[in-house]
C-alpha cells in the first residue's frame, strides 16, 4: 500500500511499535519507511536508543528498552516522522511534532487525524512545549482514545 498511495497500512505502522507492555511508558516510534540519508534522530538521541549504523541511508532502529521517551528525537527530526506514545487506562498519550499556525494550547480539543488526513475522533491537547532549541517545532501532548493507537498520527485545528 505504501508504495501505491504513500500510506502505510497497519501492518506496516505496527511493525514500528514495540509489544504493548512496553508502552506503560512513553516510547519513541520511528515512522521512517524509505532509505534516505538522516540521522538526526540517532545523533541527537541522549541515550543512544536510536541507531542507524554507518550506512547513513539505513532505517533507524529504536531499542526500546533504552528509549526513556524524552521527545529529543520528535523535534530533531527533520520529516517530522517520530512521535512518542505511551498508554495509560484507557488514552493513548503522544508526544508530536507540529509546526503549523496556529499553536494549539493546553486545554484545546482539536480533532484527531489518521494517516489518510481522515478525522477520526477527539485529541485533547494536554502540553505545549516549546524550547530554543526546537527550532519552531513544537511537542504537543495529545491525549485520544486508547483504540485509536495505531491510527492516530496528527491533529487539525477544528473550525
Amino acid at each position: 500500500m505504501l508504495n501505491k498511495t504513500g500510506v502505510p497500512d497497519k501492518s506496516l505502522v505496527k511493525s514500528k511499535f514495540p509489544d504493548s507492555k512496553l508502552l506503560l511508558k512513553a516510547k519513541a516510534i520511528t515512522e521512517c519507511y524509505e532509505e534516505i540519508p538522516c540521522n538526526p534522530c540517532s545523533t541527537s538521541c541522549p541515550f543512544n536508543a536510536i541507531s542507524i549504523g554507518e550506512d547513513i541511508n539505513k532505517l533507524p532502529v529504536v531499542d526500546f528498552e533504552k528509549c526513556t521517551g524524552c521527545g529529543v528525537c520528535v523535534y530533531s527530526c527533520p520529516g517530522l516522522a517520530i512521535f512518542t506514545v505511551k498508554v495509560k487506562e484507557e488514552k493513548a498519550i503522544y508526544n508530536i511534532p507540529y509546526e503549523l499556525l496556529p499553536y494549539p494550547e493546553v486545554g484545546d480539543i482539536w480533532d484527531a487525524v489518521n494517516r489518510q488526513g481522515d478525522i477520526i475522533g477527539d485529541a485533547y491537547i494536554t502540553k505545549v512545549k516549546i524550547t530554543k532549541k526546537q527550532d519552531r517545532t513544537l511537542l504537543v501532548e495529545v491525549e485520544v482514545d486508547k483504540d485509536l493507537l495505531y491510527e492516530f498520527i496528527t491533529i487539525k485545528e477544528r473550525v
